[in-house]
């Protein structure tokens, strides 16, 4: 049983204020992470160990642990992403991705996405293999989903934007986001997308039906991927901006026009 003030906790703001109580928690898998201060804290290799030994697999712990102490620079990220990508190179086991994908630990289901992410050819079956990442019910998951697919989706990006351009009428509202702010222009840590930075009008039908989203966290993607395109075609957003505010006068499109234009208007 996990205590209540676990349960009920804030998110330390600074690695000084974690609770040793909560890391305990976190490197044993049985709670999920907070916020960026706790997932820092989180000893990743600790957690595997035991991940490992449910799997029946603690003979894969070393290429693992070679794995992480290869890097150069590692930090909380880059270990996340080399423990999925080895993971990845040891087993396609589906029955291993089953357990790991419903595991407690937000950490567990960000490696299993990196891993599943690795085996697949074509940008259709990767993307819908990771639909159920991008529907995640934790923050961090959904935002590694982004960082396992993006380069990929843009080797392909008339497929990527075909198949989620129908993921905008999805009734998940991370499944709708996930179609916007994985392919915005430029992003946050992922490599920008030359096409909409020169073309933007090719990703139209990402963000056209979402322009009155009734979901506020859809609405900020919408927005900042309209932001993103003003930083290199301006005069195209400003028209789009124009267009729905006349098609569509609701207090959800003024929203996301308001914060689409912050860059063309500061």
């Amino acid at each position: 049983m996990i205590p209540e003030h676990v349960k009920n906790r804030k998110g330390a703001r600074s690695l000084k204020d974690l609770n040793p109580e909560v890391i305990e928690y976190l490197n044993k898998g049985l709670i999920e992470t907070r916020n960026l201060m706790e997932w820092l804290a989180t000893d990743q290799l600790s957690l595997l160990k035991l991940v490992l030994k449910d799997l029946s697999k603690e003979n894969w712990y070393s290429d693992f642990e070679v794995a992480v102490n290869a890097q150069k620079k590692p930090t909380a990220n880059s270990n996340t992403k080399m423990i999925g990508q080895t993971l990845g190179l040891l087993t396609s086991d589906n029955s291993i991705y089953d357990v790991l994908k419903e595991y407690t630990s937000d950490l567990v289901r960000c490696w299993s996405c990196w891993a599943e992410s690795t085996h697949f050819d074509s940008v259709a079956d990767l993307i819908n293999a990771m639909k159920p990442y991008a529907a995640d019910t934790h923050f961090g998951v959904r935002e590694v989903v982004i960082f396992a697919s993006k380069e990929r989706m843009i080797e392909d990006l008339d497929t990527a934007i075909d198949i989620l351009s129908k993921w905008t009428k999805d009734e998940d509202e991370n499944i709708r986001r996930f179609a916007v702010e994985s392919l915005r222009p430029i992003g946050v840590w992922t490599k920008k997308i030359q096409a909409f930075q020169e073309y933007p009008e090719k990703g139209i039908s990402l963000i056209e039906p979402l322009k009155s989203d009734a979901s506020k966290y859809v609405r900020d993607s919408v927005s900042n991927w309209l932001n993103d395109a003003s930083k290199s075609q301006p005069d195209w957003v400003k028209s789009i901006c124009s267009k729905w505010e006349k098609e569509s006068p609701t207090k959800e499109t003024a929203y996301i026009i308001k914060k689409g234009l912050r860059t063309i208007n500061k």
